[in-house]
């Protein structure tokens, strides 16, 4: 395996006055056969003459300044040539602790050193597979000089440029069919030949037989088409191993730890099967332990520990609440459920914890710790595991790519869906407005050929039922035309709300909001219109004098997180609303308590002080609740004494 390590030594792709230079180490099957300094055209040409497996840097910042030069980049690497940036994709960590993971050392000060260490981490297996192009490819052929501006050989001159174009694409075609590649073609009509033909094809560009080339008269590119965001794919397809406590129950939870003792995923649900368990920790990772707070484990966890053939742990004896209560106290917990799982997780951790500190020490650089670690923990010695390890074939690329739900996460599934959602839109209105050019033409073609014929018989044509018809007729396309122009605005903004609500969404420390303008039954038709109200949105209400109990009930059986009102507090807010709130169980917060910033249609409140306004509104619920308990009991309690002084009086 060929990989090449770069790390920058001064300069910046952002400056201007002083360009970038690169520490340079081309690494082969563990050997360093060349490090040297390298400018970022001589780092170019450099891959087209070594062609390596990866070419793997700690930033692709360091390379590329923009989302359009690093297209530029992966476009003029050698087609099996991958971009790998080893400190992860979209969640990245530090080189030191990559490195770490392998138990390699070397100088933060020295750049040499970090490249060096850059392509051995990349040759084990870490980072993440930068990926700018969709699995498609064009094809273009085209004239690469102008026809001129005239003169008594121009039409020769183009005929032999157009006949070049015609020939070369033929010669392209051939090569295409004869590879047995289905394609879409397009052709350019000119003087003499062809001016201009595409080929679109279903597979990458280093797939295709044909090259970019570069002619006296004709030119050859090849393309892949770009995908609308950078993605990362992992650079192996194995999965990272977990240590998973699980409690189960009516309400089952579940916690997922690194090998690191790092909380990864920490959930609880009443409707979670076994099947969506195992589905979900396998989205997670791989567990290696699974663990849980009682001495005897489970029915239910051990079925889950088999389908993993993970390694069961269970304390030597019950843990007590005290000793779960502190052992979840650095992490926040829903439930009681989420903290006796987390309390099984963290103890199953410590318990090997001084058995990979021990590991640390044994194990030699350029071993993957979680593959030593999961090893010794299935019952291997260290020496089996080094011996296996030694064995496997180094890391190459997955025979194919994964599938979406195993590639990215959870959060990063719903971007790419809506991302998806996003640009069919977007491919609507671009179809609305072609659609909407062509009746523009039409309209143009129309008005000139009403202008000729009043020319001709200004006084006749007007008074025909022909003219009067195509008058009708023009009146009916610019009627239809503004028709279209509206939608299409009105598709516009709303595509654009849902971007700007999606991307506040994706911030941690913020909740998007949606903003209705009136307390009323027609405000909720239009903010349900324009931009959907669905399960657990939290929707700002702008002015909610003349508020009424159907609109109240309307949003409660959307079932919406809740209710954040335009005041300070909710001390002068009416107390028939919060009353109402209170008995459909819709929280009901004041903007003023949770930092509310409002756009247009679009807000977002503090995600901190949120939780802490619903925690407040949750425990004025369990106070009503008790109260109303106790106003029953009350009740039920007068009435028996009352109907025992009934009886008193007859039996006296």
């Amino acid at each position: 395996m060929k990989v090449i390590g770069v790390d920058v030594i001064r300069g910046s792709v952002r400056s201007r006055s002083r360009r970038p230079s690169y520490a340079f180490v081309l690494l082969v099957d563990g050997e360093v056969l060349e490090e040297t300094e390298v400018t970022q055209f001589r780092l170019l040409r450099r891959l087209a003459e070594e062609r390596p497996d990866v070419l793997a840097v700690d930033s692709v910042q360091e390379l590329a300044a923009d989302q359009r030069e690093l297209w530029d980049l992966l476009q003029g690497m050698p087609p099996g040539t991958r971009l790998v940036q080893v400190t992860g994709g979209e969640r990245t960590e530090s080189l030191a602790q990559v490195a770490g993971r392998y138990n390699l050392r070397f100088n933060r000060l020295s750049p040499h050193d970090e490249a060096r260490t850059i392509a051995r981490v990349a040759e084990l297996g870490a980072g993440a597979e930068v990926i700018a192009f969709e699995n498609t490819s064009r094809v273009t052929v085209t004239r690469h000089r102008s026809p001129g501006r005239g003169g008594w050989s121009q039409n020769r001159y183009a005929r032999k440029i157009h006949g070049a174009v015609r020939r070369k694409a033929r010669e392209v075609e051939a090569g295409l069919a004869a590879a047995g590649l289905r394609y879409v073609k397009q052709e350019t009509r000119a003087f003499g030949g062809l001016s201009r033909v595409v080929f679109d094809l279903p597979v990458p560009p280093g797939d295709l037989p044909v090259s970019t080339y570069r002619g006296a008269d004709v030119q050859v590119r090849v393309n892949g088409k770009r995908l609308e965001r950078i993605r990362y794919r992992p650079a192996t397809g194995r999965p990272r191993y977990l240590i998973v406590g699980i409690d189960p129950g009516t309400t089952t939870a579940y916690a997922a730890l690194d090998l690191d003792g790092n909380l990864l995923a920490l959930r609880s649900s009443r409707q979670i099967t076994l099947a969506d368990l195992v589905e979900e920790l396998t989205r997670i990772g791989r567990p290696l332990v699974v663990a849980t707070d009682v001495h005897a484990m489970p029915f239910s966890v051990e079925k889950v520990r088999r389908a993993f053939s993970a390694v069961p742990f269970t304390p030597k004896a019950d843990i007590s609440v005290e000793a779960k209560i502190e052992a979840a106290r650095p992490h926040p917990c829903s439930n009681d459920h989420e903290r006796d799982a987390l309390a099984a997780a963290l103890e199953a951790a410590r318990h090997y914890r001084n058995r990979f500190s021990n590991l640390l020490r044994r194990v030699p650089p350029g071993y993957d710790l979680d593959e030593v670690r999961a090893g010794v923990v299935r019952g291997q010695s260290l020496e089996q595991v080094l011996e296996a390890l030694r064995d496997r074939p180094a890391s190459r690329p997955p025979p194919a790519p994964p599938s979406p739900a195993e590639a990215i996460g959870e959060d990063e599934e719903r971007v790419r869906l809506l991302e998806g959602q996003n640009k069919r839109l977007r491919t609507l209105v671009r179809e609305l407005q072609d659609e909407s050019a062509a009746k523009d033409g039409e309209i143009a073609r129309l008005e000139a050929r009403l202008r000729k014929a009043r020319s001709r018989a200004a006084a006749s044509v007007r008074e025909s039922a022909e003219v009067a018809a195509r008058e009708a007729e023009i009146q009916s396309l610019r009627g239809r035309l503004r028709r279209e122009e509206k939608h299409a605005k009105r598709l516009k903004r709303r595509v654009s709300l849902l971007r700007r609500h999606e991307e506040t969404r994706l911030d941690p420390t913020g909740v998007p909001v949606k903003v209705l303008a009136a307390f009323t039954r027609e405000a909720v038709r239009r903010l349900f219109e324009t931009l959907g109200i669905h399960p657990r949105d939290l929707v700002y209400v702008a002015g909610y004098d003349g508020w009424g109990r159907t609109t109240v009930r309307d949003l409660a059986d959307l079932r919406v997180r809740g209710l954040v009102l335009n005041a300070r507090s909710l001390e002068g807010v009416d107390p028939a609303l919060v009353q109402l709130c209170r008995e459909l169980d819709l929280p009901l917060v004041a903007g003023g308590e949770v930092g509310v910033e409002v756009s247009g249609l679009i807000g977002r409140v503090d995600a901190e002080r949120l939780a802490r306004a619903e925690e407040a509104w949750a425990r004025g619920q369990e106070a009503l609740h008790k109260e109303q308990q106790e106003a029953m009991i009350r009740g039920v309690l007068r009435e028996y004494q009352t109907e025992r002084e009934k009886e008193v009086r007859r039996g006296g």
